[in-house]
């Protein structure tokens, strides 16, 4: 790029590079932050539909989470990189709701590029967005109920609500896995100071094709997949006292280089009878304890897995260091990292240990430990594309469940929070007042973009649906929300479609952070060369927008 200075030219940018300004860059950013939203929101509520994808390599991946759809779509504009940001935030955070982030932050967009239309500066529309996140968070705590531990069923319908989008089966086979995770979230779940503290690791989920989705399971314990390391070792060990073990059940090498010479026959001997000895005395002191079962996170010897078989010990080795934690967890037992000073309370309890073959392959089971803190959910399914389908809608419910049990509070779905918060939202706009209450007014439109989403999947009539919803709402119906399965707008709260508070206080702060930072935006300089042969691009020149 060049620019005429006093009749000279001066070069700034290198050849290639490509510059877009002022409203039309602000233009290209909406148009793609709007596009991903798009894309997203057919996908959005229990009759969302799926997406296909295919990577370079051909694998494919069918689903309708959108943290999954944005990462497999390997997009390159980088404001739709900002919006894939969102819905990885939202995943972490709280493991749910990624698709309602990235539309809302979209329709954000899209009603602050109608402002800006209209001359309205993006300092002002920032401003307006951010009071009406602020207020919309106020509102969502004033309607929000609380939920306790007790409580089994109301978190049994949040993780129904969270997996109903996922394609997974039927309404048995989800209510049978919500259950599954309810229980789950609730074993590991701690108190600390007044509150509940969930560490998600601690729900640990293996996967295995074959069977059927009704063959998930909860295993109070750990699933670990790998086999016992032996042969001529017991399979199944009831009442197990269990030794976790970081460190090789091996001849320790030396830390130098170091030369052994042997030069006789009977040295020979004398040092292979030297070596054994060794390893007996380990399996010895092993066994002293009362351990009948052995994991091991590095290596066996096979003299070592020898006599451990004979002493009618079973032992699994290279386990991965974040099973061990979770068998430490669930069994109450300490991870050694030395036979040396190995005492019998080190050991862990489980009611039973056991080898069994999933789909072919030899998985060991640690079950029945008592109040086990970490625990497994395994999932089965037909093929691996509905395995792993299923394991997406356990780790959103999962992510659902815990976020509901530690902020303690939850909210009416179908889209009845939305219209609330946008209702209540019009009414503070006219306090407000000036520019900054178009921007609120804004805000507001763009909330509705859930429900009309969620009617337009269903096949409703989007205007007279919302036309309803605002006068029942209106009229003060507080839980008025959009009915999918009907296909009617309805009382979600007879219906007991639940969502987390936090998930939706999420998607609005990580939307609305989304839309300033893409609104502050006023110059695209990108030096990427284009592939006209080196070419530079003149200024006025708009880039190749890809997603």
């Amino acid at each position: 790029m060049t620019k005429q200075i006093s009749g000279e030219q001066m070069v700034i940018l290198p050849e290639g590079a490509q510059r877009v300004l002022g409203r039309d860059a602000m233009r290209i950013n909406i148009a793609i932050g709007y596009a991903v939203a798009n894309i997203l929101k057919t996908t959005l509520g229990p009759k969302g539909m799926d997406k296909m994808l295919v990577s370079d390599l051909g694998d494919i991946v069918i689903t309708n989470d959108g943290a999954t759809i944005l990462e497999e779509m390997n997009v390159d504009h980088p404001a739709a990189k900002l919006m894939v940001e969102i819905a990885k935030t939202q995943d972490k955070e709280v493991g749910d709701g990624t698709t309602t982030s990235v539309v809302l932050a979209g329709n954000l967009l899209r009603k602050a590029g109608e402002l800006l239309d209209q001359n309205i500066h993006p300092t002002v529309i920032i401003k307006g967005y951010e009071i009406a996140a602020a207020k919309a968070e106020e509102v969502l705590n004033s309607i929000s109920e609380e939920v306790s531990p007790e409580d089994k069923e109301t978190l049994k319908k949040i993780a129904l609500v969270a997996m109903g989008s996922k394609g997974i089966g039927s309404e048995e086979e989800k209510k049978k896995i919500a259950g599954i995770i309810a229980d789950a979230v609730m074993l590991v779940s701690e108190k600390e100071n007044g509150k509940y503290v969930v560490d998600l690791d601690l729900v640990k989920i293996e996967k295995k094709a074959g069977g059927h989705v009704l063959d998930t399971e909860l295993v109070r314990g750990v699933v670990i997949d790998k086999e016992v390391v032996h042969s001529g070792m017991p399979k199944r060990v009831e009442n197990a006292k269990i030794l976790l073990i970081d460190a090789p059940l091996e001849i320790e090498k030396t830390e130098t280089d170091a030369k052994i010479e042997i030069t006789s026959p009977e040295n020979m001997q004398a040092f292979l009878q030297q070596e054994e000895k060794m390893l007996k005395e380990m399996v010895d002191k092993i066994a002293a304890t009362g351990a009948n079962v052995v994991f091991c996170q590095k290596g066996i010897d096979d003299l070592v897995q020898h006599f451990l078989a004979k002493k009618g010990i079973m032992a699994v080795r290279r386990v991965k260091k974040s099973d061990m934690e979770k068998l430490s967890r669930a069994t109450k037992g300490r991870v050694i990292s030395t036979l040396e000073d190995l005492k019998a309370e080190d050991l862990g309890k489980a009611g039973l240990v056991h080898e069994k073959k999933v789909a072919g392959e030899a998985m060991v089971f640690v079950e029945k430990c008592e109040d086990p803190k970490s625990v497994t959910i395994f999932v089965r399914g037909g093929t691996e594309h509905v395995v792993s389908e299923v394991e997406r809608a356990v780790v959103d419910a999962r992510g659902a469940v815990a976020s509901a049990l530690e902020d303690g509070r939850y909210v009416y779905g179908g889209g009845s929070v939305e219209m609330e918060i946008s209702k209540e939202l019009n009414k503070y706009a006219t306090e407000v007042g000036g520019r900054e209450q178009l921007a609120i007014q804004a805000f507001a439109e763009a909330l509705e973009s859930i429900p009309k989403a969620l009617a337009e999947n269903a096949g409703m009539d989007v205007i007279d649906c919302i036309v309803s919803l605002r006068n029942k709402h209106a009229a003060g119906e507080k839980t008025a929300g959009v009915d999918v399965i009907s296909g009617e707008v309805a009382d979600i709260k007879q219906l007991g479609v639940l969502e987390p508070s936090r998930v939706k206080r999420q998607a609005i702060a990580s939307a609305t952070e989304t839309a300033r930072l893409i609104l502050r935006i006023d110059d695209i300089i990108s030096a990427k060369g284009t592939s006209g042969g080196g070419k530079g691009g003149s200024e006025n020149e708009t880039p190749p927008m890809d997603m």
